[in-house]
Formats: structure tokens, C-alpha cells, sequence
């Protein structure tokens, strides 16, 4: 299975819309176009707009707004990413260097800023007022996971109640626009808006608890995948494994992964306490609850599409 596959259906509308993107955030400015090229150059898989596209599909049609839907949603993604890197410090973004790289902090967040600043000018430019309002919310969402994260991340003391609570806002609330936005765009009716906005949240979720399971189960292929640990990020998998210890191998295993000490032992301790086990059974209970709302829509290929997309997120290896 892979995403050209899945794409089949919009794979028209993907391309308009790529192009229809960068006419959106070009700017008077070299140096911000220079460094929206660069990020454009090397885009990842755009999961997001894809959901956008297919959740209209299903929703009746794909209109000139759910391009807009789609440019809105990919452009929030680009500058959180942008600004991810520089709260994370990081060097690399889809294996290569990050804008904070390239051109440090300060320049990395005024070109997000600029980027939201564009996606805002573009809703009221067009009119999308119910779109800025799902975005706005989903901004505010995002911002509260990941300054609840970096809070935690001190202490290292995050319970699965507040594990989930993060990653609704930081990953799950984009998500649910994204499907939201989809379905508004086609004409859908408030029921069924509803409806996408809490598949988006599932699925959301699943996708995040697929990407903690990465440090972990790309270990076995010998391509580690330990950002997580270098950030001393705890994640589900851990979580789970930690509430089955005593409270000094409790502190021992965390103050490991704050000093990025015995990963390997700490891989092991949570493949020994059904830490990938537990998670994965998490997982596939939120695409299993997000498979019985789209079972309420009629079959088309666009709901064929939605449902190859589900086993790809939870199978993907990257």
C-alpha cells in the first residue's frame, strides 16, 4: 500500500492544488520566498490536504473552497513545523536541514509567523470566516498541547490522562479541521460535519501514537528512530510501562532518558512491560471507532480511499 494509491481519486485536484499553494504565500520578499521554496522543495507527504480533499469527496463534491481548505491547512502545518523546530532545537526536518538550521530562530519564526499571518489574510479575503474560526481553535489547541508538553518534559511525569490531552491538541485538533473543513467545503450538513470532526480526532490520535511507536519498533530494523529520546519525550508506550514499576525504577528509567543514557535497556524495558503491545491496542481502538463513522457514509471512492488511508497511518514505517 502506498499514498499514490490512495491519492488515485484527487490525484487532478493534488496537483492544482500544489500550484494553487505557492501562488498563495508568495511574497515581495527574497529572503521569504528563497526560504518557501526551499521548504516547498522538500514537502512531505501532505496527509492533511489529502484528508481535506477525500472528506469532501465523501461529503458530496470537491469544490474551489476545498482547495482553499487544503492550502489553509497546509500552510498552519509548514509554520508549526517551522516553529517546532525551534522549540525543539532541532537541525533536521524530513531528512534534511530545517529552516532553524539554515537561517536560526529569529528568522525561522517571523517566516512561520508570516505564514499564518497569509492563511489568516486568505480566509477573510475570501470570505471563509467558518473556516478561520475552526483554525483559530485548532491554533489555540496546538499551542496549549505543546506548551503543556514542554512543561512536562521537565519533570518527566506525564500520566495517560495527560498524555492524551496533549496530543488531542498538538497533532488531533489539525486533523479534525482538516475533515471538518473538508465536509464544510462540499455543503455537508451540521451532522455530518460533526461527524468529521471526531474521525479527525481520531485518526489523529492514532497517527500520533503510530509516530511514538517509531523509536521503538524501527530499533529492530536497525534504523533508530530516537528523536523522542534525545528530546526525553515520554510517550505512551513508556507511560504504560512506567505505571507497572516501583517508584525508584520509576525515577532510574526516567533520569536515563533525561540524561539520554541506556537507551537500548530502556527499548527493552518497555518492549518487557507490553508497552508496544498496550499502545498498539490503543491505536487500533481509535481507527476501529473512526472505520464505524465512515461505515455511516455511502460507498464511494473517495470512502475506499479514507479507509486505505487508515491502515496506512497505522502501518506506516516513517
Amino acid at each position: 500500500m502506498n499514498l499514490n494509491e490512495i491519492r488515485n481519486p484527487i490525484a487532478n485536484e493534488m496537483g492544482k492544488f500544489k500550484n494553487k499553494l505557492r501562488e498563495s504565500i508568495t511574497s515581495e520578499s527574497k529572503l521569504i520566498d528563497t526560504v518557501i521554496n526551499y521548504v516547498l522543495k522538500r514537502k512531505g507527504k501532505q496527509i492533511r490536504p489529502i484528508f481535506v480533499f477525500l472528506t469532501a469527496g465523501l461529503n458530496g463534491k470537491i469544490t474551489e473552497s476545498s482547495y482553499r481548505a487544503a492550502i489553509l491547512i497546509e500552510i498552519l502545518h509548514t509554520a508549526t513545523l517551522i516553529h517546532d523546530d525551534v522549540v525543539d532545537d532541532s537541525n533536521y526536518r524530513r531528512g534534511f536541514f530545517s529552516v532553524n538550521a539554515l537561517w536560526k530562530s529569529k528568522y525561522s519564526v517571523l517566516i512561520g509567523d508570516y505564514l499564518l499571518s497569509r492563511g489568516l489574510e486568505l480566509s477573510v479575503q475570501n470570505d471563509d470566516f467558518k473556516f478561520l474560526g475552526i483554525l483559530s481553535s485548532s491554533v489555540k489547541k496546538m499551542s496549549e498541547g505543546e506548551i503543556t508538553q514542554l512543561k512536562k518534559s521537565k519533570s518527566l511525569d506525564i500520566d495517560e490522562e495527560t498524555y492524551f490531552k496533549i496530543i488531542k491538541g498538538k497533532t488531533a485538533s489539525l486533523f479534525s479541521s482538516c475533515c471538518m473543513m473538508g465536509s464544510i467545503s462540499a455543503g455537508s450538513k451540521k451532522d455530518d460535519i460533526e461527524k468529521m470532526k471526531k474521525f479527525g480526532l481520531l485518526v489523529g490520535q492514532a497517527f500520533q501514537i503510530r509516530d511514538d511507536l517509531f523509536g521503538y519498533l524501527s530499533y529492530d530494523t536497525g534504523k533508530p528512530s530516537l528523536n523522542d529520546f534525545k528530546q526525553a519525550k515520554i510517550t505512551l508506550p513508556l507511560i504504560h510501562s512506567l505505571s507497572k514499576v516501583t517508584k525508584s525504577d520509576k525515577k532510574r528509567i526516567i533520569n536515563d532518558l533525561r540524561n539520554f543514557k541506556s537507551i537500548d535497556k530502556i527499548i527493552d524495558f518497555v518492549k518487557q512491560n507490553n508497552g508496544i503491545e498496550y499502545s498498539e491496542k490503543i491505536m487500533n481502538n481509535l481507527i476501529f471507532e473512526s472505520r464505524e463513522i465512515l461505515n455511516s457514509f455511502p460507498q464511494s471512492k473517495y470512502k475506499s480511499s479514507l479507509e486505505l488511508l487508515l491502515n496506512y497511518i497505522i502501518k506506516r514505517e516513517k
